[in-house]
């Protein structure tokens, strides 16, 4: 198996005064020291721009053990039917992001928000606060059933709308812009402008990178991407192997 260092990059080219915990990210080549913070147990948030390759990450990451809150289902219990949030969309969009069964239409409030910076923060400012709220009650949940659990917070807009001094390490998937533009077009049917103006609504490749401890470089084949998504769950067993011994019983160790 390559080793996480041949399968990351390293973004060490970030200056240590943009980094906002006075440090240059790295990959980190012995183990990751647990836990950053104060904490129960360790929580790790995995991010990436849309078309990245995220979920590829995170659906290993879950065979290995790991429990996953998705920050992306939250945001959709935030306005579930019957939900403040919904009425609050309603209030502020109209009745044009609604189809005829009265249940919201993600894809008619995206194409309004995705080019409108104001629309998209007035949306933030809605749904955030209420996903905060229930990442806060996911992750007591997550103690109370398995306090030895590793949790993993998959949350795309990281950059945006948390910060990373609430996580004990941040992931950074990462494939470059123009590659993910190039992905949503031939991968999930977006006319180029569409495609442009999602990447174009979320923050910059160089904002997230200045965020991060690891960044897992997905810009190569699923399977690299896959691979490095299991390097990972070597090193974070290693880092925290009482919490994470079904790591290394999910991934049989492979010659280089």
């Amino acid at each position: 198996m390559m080793r996480l260092s041949q399968l990351c990059a390293t973004s060490s080219s970030v200056p240590a005064n943009r980094h906002p915990r006075g440090r240059v990210p790295r990959i980190s080549r012995g183990p990751f020291s647990f836990p950053r913070y104060t904490r129960t147990m360790p929580v790790v948030a995995l991010t990436g721009g849309v078309g990245a390759g995220k979920s590829t990450v995170t659906e290993v990451l879950a065979s290995c053990g790991a429990h996953i809150i998705d920050a992306d289902a939250l945001a959709r219990e935030a306005v579930a039917p019957g939900s403040a949030g919904l009425e609050r969309i309603r209030e502020r969009f109209g009745s044009s992001v609604f189809g005829p069964d009265e249940a919201l239409d993600r894809s008619a409030l995206g194409a309004l928000v995705f080019g409108d910076p104001s629309a998209r923060a007035d949306l933030n400012a809605i749904v955030h606060p209420i996903v905060h709220e229930l990442y806060d009650a996911a992750l007591q949940e997550a103690q109370r059933t398995d306090p030895n659990a590793l949790v993993i917070y998959d949350v795309p807009l990281l950059a945006e709308a948390r910060s990373p001094s609430e996580f004990d390490l941040v992931v950074v998937v990462h494939t470059p812009a123009e590659e993910r533009v190039s992905r949503l077009v031939h991968f999930r049917g977006l006319d180029p402008e569409a495609a442009q103006a999602r990447v174009n609504s979320q923050a910059s490749d160089e904002q997230r990178l200045a965020l991060a401890d690891v960044v897992l470089d997905s810009s190569r084949s699923i399977e690299d991407t896959r691979a490095a998504a299991r390097e990972l769950c070597e090193e974070l067993e290693r880092a925290w192997p009482d919490r994470l011994d079904t790591v290394a019983r999910s991934f049989p160790r492979k010659a280089s």
